[in-house]
């Protein structure tokens, strides 16, 4: 492995692109560019498929679902431009870093209040990650404060973020739904008990109105909002009175509902239903996701799978493009590295991947696991038998883990498929009973590689690799982007040829939407962006 300079961060990190590779499509919003003059007003209604189980912006859901509601509650200090991927003002008009990329500082807009009517301070700024970082686990935004030290309010206006070690990645970070800011009264109310979001008091350009468990969630538009950031091209209030998020559980109803004209968005479109909202005249709006790759990870404490050989003919027995033509479409890419090829910092390691069925074999066979009676491979009376742990938010998951789990018994390896909603599958993870898992992270900076893998953070995959550990920290270190691509270039090249990850596909988030429904968007992270500039149009 080649060794990295450390460079400082430039002071002005404001005027420093990300440079995301073919981020953004013609796709990624809906008619935003329109000639026809807005419409104020009207209601905005989109199906999605899944309960948000917590409006806690910080807290932990149902994955995209919950993220697409909360980004309307909350605002961040920063805003990720998904067109060209660089940081721009949002509740922070200026941000800097010292030279080791272990204090950042950000100074607020003095005009932005919460929904209850209080100032936004550096104090709440400090008492929004002080409340993350002592949730821990509970939170999902906590892999964001690895190494994190303190927050200091120097005045009203001015706020500093602390870290013990270098986290060049924070001002990403700081542009996300998760670390959207709350008021004081939203950190008044113990964190379990927030997920109704009665107690959710954000700066953002909705409130709630209701929430029913399973049914909906009914946000309204606030009139005093003024602080939208400038890409999105709408910095007042709202132009919709209300959005509604329905919960429609099937895919193939939401489609329907968008056609029948029950609905005007619909989140979650499965592949089979793109051609025939194509087909009849709905716009969609789609984005490849960056962030880490769907693929198999393993859970390296548990003794099979700890075994190199063993990933390794996991790796040549499963069949990637057969997968993705199965359960997806060309809209979603084949996975070529633990990046996707979207995210800043990617590069390619598909000579480390190859589908080889017989060589999958004969590694099995080298590393003692001999075929049994009815296929399955056993090895001192010990069975080759894995249980897979997987989200069901995501409707392809299913068929594409069905035939991962054929690909994987035909070259003697049992797969057992143990599904459940995120926070089930995060409480597996914790607990550590599992030996597979299949999952993604959708975000739009290379550090994602640090959150998921690195032995200092969750530690859920039990990693031993002090050479991976090694990058993964040297890369939070290295300001400039060059310099720290080529580090993450190399962390990626350690995972592929260790096999602590077989990349399958990579995730591409798409709505469909009525002809009249103008300004719905995706963010940099492929998630729902705000809805401030969104509006429709007369039927």
């Amino acid at each position: 492995m080649s060794i990295h300079r450390r460079t400082a961060l430039a002071a002005a990190v404001a005027a420093t692109t990300l440079a995301l590779t073919g981020c953004a499509t013609a796709a990624s919003t809906s008619d935003a560019a329109s000639d026809t003059a807005v419409t104020e007003g009207g209601d905005l209604v989109f199906a999605i498929g899944n309960d948000p189980i917590s409006l806690n912006p910080s807290g932990t859901g149902s994955g995209n679902d919950t993220l697409y509601v909360t980004r309307q509650l909350v605002d961040s200090l920063l805003y990720q431009d998904p067109e060209t991927g660089t940081l721009e003002p949002w509740l922070a008009t200026e941000w800097s870093s010292n030279d080791d990329a272990t204090v950042f500082t950000f100074e607020l807009r003095d005009d932005v209040s919460f929904s209850d009517g209080s100032p936004l301070t550096a104090a709440d700024v400090k008492g929004t990650f002080d409340d993350i970082v002592a949730a821990g686990a509970e939170s999902q935004a906590i892999s964001s404060f690895i190494g994190y030290a303190e927050t200091v309010a120097v005045d009203d206006d001015t706020v500093e973020v602390h870290f013990a070690a270098p986290n060049a990645a924070f001002p990403s970070s700081a542009a996300s739904v998760a670390l959207g800011i709350v008021a004081e009264s939203t950190r008044a109310t113990p964190f379990a008990e927030r997920a109704d979001g009665s107690a959710v008091v954000g700066s953002g350009p909705f409130t709630l109105d209701e929430y029913t468990k399973d049914v909906q969630t009914v946000l309204e538009r606030r009139d005093d909002y003024a602080w939208g950031p400038t890409p999105l091209g709408n910095d007042g209030a709202a132009h919709l009175d209300t959005v509604t998020f329905q919960v429609v559980p099937e895919a193939g109803v939401r489609t329907g509902s968008l056609a029948s004209a029950q609905v005007d968005v619909i989140g979650g479109v499965q592949p089979i239903d793109v051609q025939t909202l194509e087909d009849g005249g709905f716009p969609l709006v789609h984005r490849g996701n960056p962030g880490a790759t769907f693929g198999v990870y393993f859970n390296e404490a548990r003794p099979i799978v700890a075994d190199r050989t063993v990933r390794e003919a996991i790796a040549n027995a499963i069949d990637a493009e057969e997968v993705r033509d199965t359960a997806l479409n060309d809209l979603f890419a084949v996975a070529t590295s633990s990046l996707a090829a979207t995210t800043p910092g990617f590069a390619d390691q598909s000579g480390s991947f190859a589908f080889d069925p017989d060589h999958a074999e004969e590694l099995l066979d080298e590393a003692g696991w001999a075929t049994g009676s009815d296929g399955i491979r056993e090895r001192d009376g010990e069975r080759l038998s894995l249980d897979l742990a997987w989200i069901t938010n995501f409707g392809p998951n299913q068929t594409s883990l069905e035939l991962i789990q054929q690909q994987l018994k035909a070259v003697g390896i049992e797969v057992n498929l143990v599904g459940g909603t995120v926070p089930e599958f995060l409480k597996l993870q914790e607990s550590g009973d599992f030996d597979l898992s299949w999952q993604n992270l959708s975000r739009a900076d290379g550090d994602v590689l640090r959150t998921t893998y690195s032995t200092a953070a969750t530690n859920r995959l039990h990693l031993d690799d002090p050479e991976l550990e090694s990058l993964l920290q040297e890369q939070a270190a290295v300001a400039d982007a060059a310099g720290r691509d080529a580090v993450l270039a190399d962390a990626q090249e350690r995972i592929a040829t260790e096999f602590h990850q077989v990349p399958v596909h990579e995730l591409t988030s798409i709505l469909g939407t009525q002809p009249t429904v103008h300004g719905v968007t995706l963010g940099a992270d492929s998630r729902l962006d705000s809805l401030v500039a969104a509006w429709k149009s007369a039927e």
